[in-house]
């Protein structure tokens, strides 16, 4: 047994765990990064860029389709599955080997291997033993499923998704959320017939209801099929196809049954129990530092209770390494966290919904405006329909923004700034968004609140 001592020991090389890594560095610490498959994580390699390098192609092909709207001659031939699959391979092994070298330049000691938390917070990885002043825990997330649904053959997470070398011609996807409508959105612009099966009563359920109508609405124009509100009861498959029974007895068939219900925390069989870390379902139980009940333990990402998102995890990892370091970095709540849905069209949001407004405050308390994409140039230029909504307290600050339309996730972050601010849409109608812009929809918006809109009547 061979004993390395670090001033931290991260456990797990994922969005948390490297940005924890790199600001420690760039901190003067010395850093061990243990990581049991690449570093990047399931963002890099099995999610977030792969899913939207997925988008793109599929955006693409859209484009290809709809070329003589805008008086080009294209014509749309076939999707390549090897060639879609070599374009995303690409974009991923390019932004893996970028992100290799910044971690060597760092002097980060990257450990290969899977490693297990002990009683005295050191970390052991094979016969080898990791100590560190403070430890991070950043082991990620991943794909669940429901109580008797066994994944394997034509039942599929989203990582056999991607792995897939066929365009389904029929699919089904159990999930209406995130990553549901994502894949949905993909297999129906690569020309699949796509049933979304979805418990609640709307897709992307946790959106402001305003924008999980209107995304049902483009949806059904696109010809994607959904079934809401009942739940899934059982599964079976055959050699050539997997039918779903809800609880009401409606059955449906495809070719394949994607499971989309959400990722759980990767905590168990890593000694954190026995290590005194405290879990809650699962998820590692931190204070609003991220430090876990261990002194010098701490915890971030999707491990941690709230948003499964990576940049979430990204800002703790800065965060935790900055606190490690003796600075006292803000604390950012999940509300003030930009969330992007990024099929077509995509859904953005940051702040509170109308309805939970309304819930804390009352409604005589909150005003809320949307504005219909309809009148925005640069949204009728790349064809997009959707909307804006911004929700403010009334004579005070804006507490919520919900975006739906084509590349929408881009305007987010303007929406994070106003949230996170309390800005008030009187301090900010007087500001100049570029013409033509899709940004310029926030603007009306922000216009119509100070009560003066222009493009609305």
């Amino acid at each position: 047994m061979t004993t390395h001592t670090f001033d931290i020991v991260v456990l797990g090389g994922g969005s948390g765990g490297y940005a924890a890594a790199l600001r420690a560095s760039e901190l003067g610490k010395s850093v061990a990064l243990i990581e049991k498959d690449k570093v990047g994580g399931t963002c890099l390699h099995r999610g977030c860029i792969p899913t939207k390098a997925l988008l793109h192609a599929a955006e693409v092909a859209e484009h290809v389709r709809d070329a003589a709207h805008v008086g080009i001659s294209a014509t749309l031939a076939s999707i390549d599955p090897a060639g879609v699959r070599a374009y995303r391979e690409g974009i991923v092994a390019k932004k893996y080997k970028g992100l290799e070298g910044l971690v060597k330049a760092r002097g980060i000691t990257t450990v290969a291997g899977a490693g297990r938390l002990n009683a005295d917070r050191s970390v052991s990885v094979g016969d080898d033993v990791y100590v560190g002043t403070d430890v991070v825990l950043a082991t990620g997330s991943y794909s669940r499923t429901l109580p008797g649904l066994e994944i394997g053959g034509r039942i599929l997470t989203s990582e056999q998704a991607l792995a897939l070398d066929v365009i389904p011609e029929r699919v089904l996807i159990l999930g209406g959320g995130v990553i549901g409508v994502e894949f949905a959105s993909v297999w129906r612009s690569f020309g699949a017939e796509v049933t979304i099966i979805e418990a609640l009563p709307h897709l992307v359920p946790n959106e402001d209801i305003a924008m999980s109508k209107g995304l049902e609405r483009a949806f059904r124009r696109r010809g994607i099929q959904y079934s809401l509100g009942i739940r899934f009861q059982s599964a079976t498959q055959d050699d050539g196809s997997v039918t779903v029974t809800l609880e009401d007895g409606k059955e449906f068939s495809a070719d394949y049954l994607l499971v989309a219900v959400g990722r759980g925390p990767v905590t168990a069989d890593l000694g954190f129990e026995e290590a005194g870390i405290a879990l809650d379902r699962g998820f590692v139980t931190v204070d609003q530092d991220l430090r876990t009940g261990v002194p010098g333990v701490w915890a971030v990402g999707d491990i941690t209770p709230g948003l499964q998102l990576a940049h979430r995890g990204f800002q703790q990892g800065i965060a935790v390494a900055e606190r490690i370091a003796g600075l006292s970095p803000a604390n950012i709540p999940d509300i003030q966290i930009p969330k992007v849905t990024y099929s077509s069209p995509e859904v953005a949001s940051v702040g509170v919904t109308e309805e939970a407004a309304i819930a804390e405050h009352g409604a005589d308390a909150v005003v809320a405006y949307e504005y219909n994409l309809a009148g925005n140039g640069k949204s009728e230029i790349i064809g997009t329909s959707g909307l804006v909504k911004v929700v403010r307290l009334k004579d005070g600050p804006v507490i919520g923004v919900h975006l739906l339309g084509d590349r929408v996730g881009e305007l987010i972050t303007e929406g994070q700034l106003a949230v996170a601010w309390e800005a008030h849409p009187e301090d900010i109608a007087p500001l100049i968004h570029a013409h033509p812009t899709q940004s310029e929809a926030l603007g009306e918006a922000f216009l119509a609140l100070a009560g003066k809109p222009l493009h609305a009547l």
